[in-house]
């Protein structure tokens, strides 16, 4: 195991209190790139936001929704629901 400063340990620290922020924002970036994006980066990119949902405590039922219709106006409103607070 690595030894780590303690200014190392400090940012270690603030991106793990900050994870949830940060999931969100990447989530919110997937959605626009979903939209942009089409070929096999397309299906990366929906796995990648299964993970974030996952991590975010997205309900199942909710996630598995959004990945059957593959469509990244729903994956919006997951986006617009965790934003405003409805999903936590």
């Amino acid at each position: 195991m690595p030894e780590y400063s303690n200014y190392q340990k400090d940012v270690i620290k603030r991106y793990y209190d900050n994870r949830d922020s940060i999931d969100q924002q990447r989530l919110s970036e997937l959605c626009t790139n979903l939209f942009l994006t089409e070929g096999k980066k397309k299906q990366k990119l929906w796995e990648k936001a299964q993970e974030i949902m996952e991590r975010l405590n997205v309900p199942p039922t909710r996630i598995d929704h959004v990945l059957k219709s593959a469509d990244p106006a729903i994956l919006a409103e997951v986006v617009k629901d965790l934003e405003s607070g409805a999903i936590r």
